[in-house]
């Protein structure tokens, strides 16, 4: 029961954290990416159990095509004119590399016949995984000018406006940790749902983005909470150290 991904449960825990950001940020885009967010995981857990049921109409088209490629070629050899006296080891030697140039293509057709759905499938996840490589990007942007330090700092002309304190900027900053994870959870329904090495690799490559980011966003959440913390200790500390009057 626990040991797969259940992508059902990962769209209901983003279509709950699309209410949290919506009911605590109404008016930041970030509500926008995390519904953005949620419908592609909608989408990608439909594409997933695609990837996973056989497509029969490929298989029926290929073995079609290879059924018709193997019947020209028994009708090529049959109408074959078969001579006995031949002329010279050159001629011999020309129909054997005929023949075996014959045989290697009609090897090759077989092969990509057999890989065609497999390859299709594959091109099908890695499309997939590229468009949430791209949401993932958009959601670090997010949380890219979201900086702790420049609370204590005096704003340029060129600073972005910052309307959050410190206590909005540590679950606004946590919830882009959080979409994060529920990103990696998508790209590793992918890994779970197929053994083609290219798409497991990628999928693993998404987790280690997500992972990265997300250390980011925590080293900023800590300076935050480190800087609450000192604000909340000077304050305690102002009273005791006033002079008696």
């Amino acid at each position: 029961m626990y040991r797969l991904l259940d992508s059902a449960r990962i769209v209901e825990t983003l279509e709950r954290l699309t209410r949290r950001v919506v009911e605590r940020f109404p008016d930041a885009s970030l509500a926008k990416v995390s519904a953005e967010l949620t419908e592609l995981a909608r989408e990608n857990d439909r594409r997933a159990h695609m990837l996973e049921r056989p497509n029969y109409v490929l298989r029926a088209l290929s073995a079609l095509i290879l059924a018709v490629g193997m019947m020209l070629i028994a009708f090529v050899a049959m109408t074959l004119e078969v001579k006995r006296d031949t002329e010279s080891i050159y001629s011999t030697l020309q129909g054997i590399d005929s023949g075996l140039s014959i045989v290697i293509v009609a090897f090759g057709s077989v092969i990509f016949l057999a890989t065609l759905e497999s390859r299709w499938k594959r091109q099908q996840a890695l499309g997939d995984l590229d468009e949430l490589r791209s949401i993932i990007h958009v959601i670090d942007m997010h949380q890219l000018t979201k900086d702790p330090a420049s609370l204590l700092a005096a704003p340029t002309p060129a600073s972005p406006v910052r309307r959050l304190d410190q206590a909005e900027l540590v679950r606004y900053l946590d919830y882009c940790s959080e979409m994060l994870s529920l990103s990696a959870k998508v790209a590793a329904v992918y890994a779970q749902s197929t053994r083609d090495p290219e798409v497991v690799a990628a999928s693993s490559d998404l987790q280690q983005l997500t992972a990265n980011l997300s250390s980011k966003i925590w080293q900023k959440i800590r300076i935050a909470q480190a800087g609450a913390a000192t604000s909340a200790a000077l304050t305690n500390a102002s009273p005791a150290a006033a002079p008696a009057p």
